[in-house]
C-alpha cells in the first residue's frame, strides 16, 4: 500500500482546501485516507452499506466487478477451479501461496487429525428441535466450540490462530453434516480419513449404517468446486461481520459463528435456495414469459433471483464454472431432462437475449446454477446455505487472521448521522401530556 498523492477537499468553514493522502493498492481503485477527517474538519462521512468505503487493506481476494474478475491471492478463480482442489485453495488463502506436494500432504493430515468433534459436543444437538433449520444449529454449535478450545481465547498468539483455523476448517463439514443427519433422525457418521475433503463431506451427509457408501468421484469433484468457488469473496457482509467481531479480540469460534449468522440472511447466502424456489414457482417453460414481464414491472415485487450481482457488472466468473459443473453432474446422473434444469436453461436463454436484462447487465450469477447442482447431488434446499458456510469458513479465518495481525487495525466503531430528538428536559410524570 503506497501513498500516491493527495486529495484536496473543500470542507465547510475552511478557507483553504484540506489535504488527505491518496493510497494505492497493487490493483483496483485508489482510496482517500480519511482517518484524520474528523480531527481536521469535525465531520464524518456518510456511506450507508459502506458502498464507497474501504474498511481495511487486504492481500487475500481481489474483485473487479466491471471486468468479471475474481482472484484468490492473485490467481484467477477459473485456473484454481480447474487445476486445484479445495485443500490447496485453503492453504493458498491462509498462507498466501499454493502448497508444494509435501505442504499439501502435511496440511491434509492436519485437517484429518482434527475432523472429529468432541463427543460432548454431539450431545449439544439434542437440545435442538428435530426440525430446526441447519443454519440455526450450525450457528449454535460453532459458537460452542469456544468452550472446548480455551487456548483460542488468546488471539495474539499466531500458533493459537493457526490451530483455530485448522479446527474450524476440519470440523465444519462434520458439524454441517450432523445438522443434516439430526434433521433426518439418522445416526451421525464419523469422518473417514482415507477420503478427500469433499468425499468425506458426502460420506458424513449421505452414508447409512445399513449399506456401504462410495462417493461418486464426479459428484465429489462438483462439491469440491462449489467449495472453491465460495471460499472467499472479499469484504462481503459476512466477512465484514467476522472482521468486526474479531476486532474486539473475541474468540475465533464466536467470530465465525457471527459470520454464519450473517450469511443466513436471504440477501446473502440464501440466494441459491431462493433461486431454486423461484424456479419451482415458475414451474413450467410456458410460464417464463409471464414472469419475465413481471420482473420488468417496477410495480411488481417479483424479481428474477440469480440474475445480476451487487459487485459483478459483467458475467460472474464463478457462474461460468458452475454452469459447466451443472452440465457435468446432470450428465453423470442422466438428468439432462430434469425439469428444473431445462426450465433454468430456457430462462437463461431468454434473459440473455432480452434487451431489458442486457442493458442492465443482469447476467446469471453463481447462485443461479449452484442450487440446481446441489439439488442433483441430493442436498436439500434447507442445507444450501450451510454448505456455503462450510466453504466460506476458510475465507473467514484467513480474513480474521489477517485482521488480527494488521498493526493498523483497530476495534470497529462506525459513526452515524443522528436524526433523533435534540437535547430536551425530562419532565415530572405529572407534567407530561
Amino acid at each position: 500500500m503506497d501513498q500516491k498523492k493527495v486529495a484536496k477537499l473543500n470542507l465547510k468553514n475552511n478557507e483553504l482546501p484540506t489535504e488527505f493522502p491518496i493510497l494505492s493498492g497493487s490493483m483496483g481503485p485508489d482510496v482517500i485516507d480519511i482517518r484524520k477527517l474528523h480531527a481536521k474538519s469535525g465531520m464524518f462521512t456518510y456511506d450507508p452499506g459502506f458502498l464507497s468505503t474501504a474498511s481495511s487493506s487486504s492481500k487475500i481476494t481481489f474483485i473487479d466487478g466491471e471486468k468479471g474478475i475474481l482472484l484468490y491471492r492473485g490467481y484467477p478463480i477459473e485456473q484454481l477451479a480447474e487445476h486445484c482442489d479445495f485443500m490447496e485453495v485453503c492453504w493458498l488463502l491462509m498462507k498466501g501461496e499454493l502448497p508444494t506436494a509435501d505442504e499439501k500432504d502435511s496440511f491434509v493430515k492436519s485437517i484429518n487429525a482434527h475432523s472429529m468433534v468432541n463427543e460432548q459436543l454431539i450431545k449439544f444437538y439434542q437440545g435442538f428441535r428435530r426440525d430446526a433449520h441447519p443454519m440455526a444449529v450450525t450457528v449454535g454449535v460453532v459458537g460452542a466450540l469456544s468452550a472446548f478450545y480455551h487456548e483460542a481465547l488468546d488471539v495474539s498468539d499466531s500458533q493459537n490462530r493457526e490451530d483455530s483455523a485448522i479446527h474450524l476448517i476440519a470440523k465444519l463439514p462434520n458439524i454441517t453434516a450432523m445438522a443434516y443427519k439430526y434433521n433426518l433422525g439418522h445416526p451421525f457418521n464419523y469422518p473417514q480419513n482415507h477420503l478427500s475433503y469433499a468425499q468425506n463431506f458426502m460420506h458424513m451427509m449421505f452414508a447409512v449404517p445399513a449399506e456401504e457408501y462410495r462417493p461418486n468421484p464426479v459428484l465429489a469433484r462438483a462439491l469440491d468446486r462449489i467449495l472453491i468457488l465460495h471460499a472467499d469473496h472479499e469484504q462481503n457482509a459476512s466477512t465484514s461481520t467476522v472482521r468486526l467481531a474479531g476486532s474486539s479480540g473475541a474468540s475465533p469460534f464466536a467470530c465465525i459463528s457471527a459470520g454464519i449468522a450473517c450469511l443466513w440472511g436471504p440477501a446473502h447466502g440464501g440466494a441459491n435456495e431462493a433461486c431454486l424456489n423461484m424456479l419451482e414457482e415458475i414451474g413450467d417453460e410456458s410460464r417464463i414469459s409471464q414472469y419475465i414481464t413481471r420482473a420488468k414491472d417496477s410495480n411488481d415485487s417479483f424479481r428474477l433471483v440469480g440474475f445480476g450481482h451487487r459487485v459483478y457488472k459483467n458475467f460472474d466468473p464463478r457462474a461460468k464454472l458452475m454452469r459447466e459443473t451443472c452440465h457435468e453432474v446432470l450428465d453423470e446422473l442422466g438428468l439432462q431432462d430434469d425439469r428444473l434444469f431445462k426450465l433454468a436453461m430456457k430462462l437463461e436463454k431468454i434473459a440473455l437475449e432480452d434487451e431489458y436484462f442486457i442493458s442492465r447487465k443482469l447476467y446469471p450469477n453463481v447462485d443461479f446454477y449452484s442450487g440446481i447442482v446441489q439439488r442433483a447431488l441430493g442436498i436439500p434446499a434447507s442445507m444450501f446455505t450451510a454448505i456455503f458456510a462450510t466453504a466460506r469458513t476458510v475465507g473467514w479465518v484467513a480474513q480474521w487472521s489477517e485482521m488480527i495481525s494488521d498493526p493498523e487495525q483497530k476495534i470497529g466503531r462506525p459513526r452515524q448521522l443522528y436524526t433523533g430528538k435534540s437535547t430536551r428536559k425530562v419532565l415530572p410524570i405529572s407534567e407530561r401530556t
